[in-house]
């Protein structure tokens, strides 16, 4: 790299890292605020609320990635505008494309960083939270128990039951306050049995402090009780899990036993192909940048164009997420709903940034 593109590429990294590290901020005093809110009302404690918030907040701001790159982009490009170093390199004969170019290398290298090495990190950060959470649960101290529920309906030697958990952890295997509704083998109800926290073991769920209600009779309570399952890690995974909570490296591996049991792996498919994408995202993000900043700095309208660039940003962004819900549904592949919406952003920005340059 030349000195200039060195020079660009320091600028373009530094602006970035400061708009998502703003972002890393703000999510956090929002996080932070919503957990002291449930803390105080469950009796959890503020050093809680911070700890879980402080874990949340990775996982949280990767949706904030695309923006930080795009408003730190335009705003990388409009400060070298304002010092007039991007008219003084166009004056020496350099095309936009190539200053733009060290810029890109910045957005693609983001890209891949997210992915490899800072999306394993927001999983396991978010599965500690979910632990803290689940022990908190243990302790009375149900923080964010609401934000998860789930229902589960299940078969197992003893008969059907449907089960309902306030709280999800370690992506299904654990649960917090459960209540199971078993039925015979007739589909008659015979019992209800609430429990503090609930663990899946090779064909069973351990349940602790469970409180079983037979009808007619007096509720029973055991410190340790049994349910047998014919459910699978992998089936409940798929039914309550999220694929936004595991590493990019460990989707590979679930998407291969899904498909090995016979379940739907389209979540994970998809979700491994979003983050694959993630690089070619942050150079469509760089490019729509740059097409709103060479507009302004050679006519001055900076504030329009700023406007302009946010917008288009946030409409691919709704483009993304329907792409991605129709790749959920079924009706488009993982690798067009993933690839798609980032491929149209980079050939639109690159085809209005030709036209700026060549007219």
């Amino acid at each position: 790299m030349t000195t200039l593109s060195r020079y660009i590429f320091r600028k373009f990294l530094i602006s970035i890292t400061s708009v998502f590290l703003l972002c890393l901020g703000l999510i956090f005093l929002i996080d932070l605020i919503e957990m002291m809110r449930i803390a105080i009302k469950k009796g959890g404690t503020l050093a809680d609320a911070m700890l879980i918030s402080l874990l949340r907040v990775p996982s949280f701001a990767e949706m904030s990635l695309p923006l930080a790159v795009l408003i730190g982009s335009i705003g990388a490009f409009l400060i070298m505008s304002k010092n007039s170093e991007l008219i003084i390199a166009r004056s020496s004969g350099m095309s936009v494309w190539q200053f733009t170019r060290p810029a890109l290398f910045v957005g693609a290298i983001i890209g891949i960083l997210a992915s490899t090495a800072y999306n394993p990190l927001a999983a396991g950060a978010r599965a500690w939270s979910e632990v803290l959470q689940s022990q908190l649960s243990k302790n009375n101290k149900p923080l964010l128990t609401t934000r998860k529920a789930s229902w589960l309906r299940q078969d197992g030697p003893d008969g059907q039951s449907v089960l309902f958990a306030s709280h999800v952890s370690r992506q299904g295997a654990e649960l917090s306050n459960v209540t199971f509704f078993q039925y015979d083998s007739s589909l008659h109800f015979s019992e209800r049995i609430d429990a503090g926290s609930a663990s899946l073991r090779e064909g069973r769920w351990v349940l602790r402090n469970a409180a079983v209600s037979v009808q007619n009779e007096k509720t029973r309570h055991y410190k340790h009780y049994i349910v047998p399952t014919y459910l699978s890690l992998t089936q409940i995974q798929d039914s309550i899990g999220s694929a936004e909570n595991i590493s990019f490296w460990d989707l590979p591996r679930f998407i291969q036993i899904a498909e090995k049991a016979g379940l739907p792996a389209r979540k994970y498919r998809l979700q491994y192909q979003t983050l694959l994408s993630r690089p070619l995202w942050m150079i469509a993000m760089v490019l729509l940048a740059a097409t709103c900043s060479l507009q302004s700095f050679r006519f001055g309208n900076v504030q329009k164009m700023i406007f302009f660039g946010l917008i288009t940003g946030f409409i691919f962004f709704v483009f993304a997420q329907i792409s991605k819900n129709m790749g959920l549904s079924g009706h488009t592949s993982a690798i067009l709903a993933a690839w798609g919406p980032a491929t149209i952003a980079c050939l639109v920005a690159a085809s209005v940034l030709i036209h700026q340059e060549d007219g």
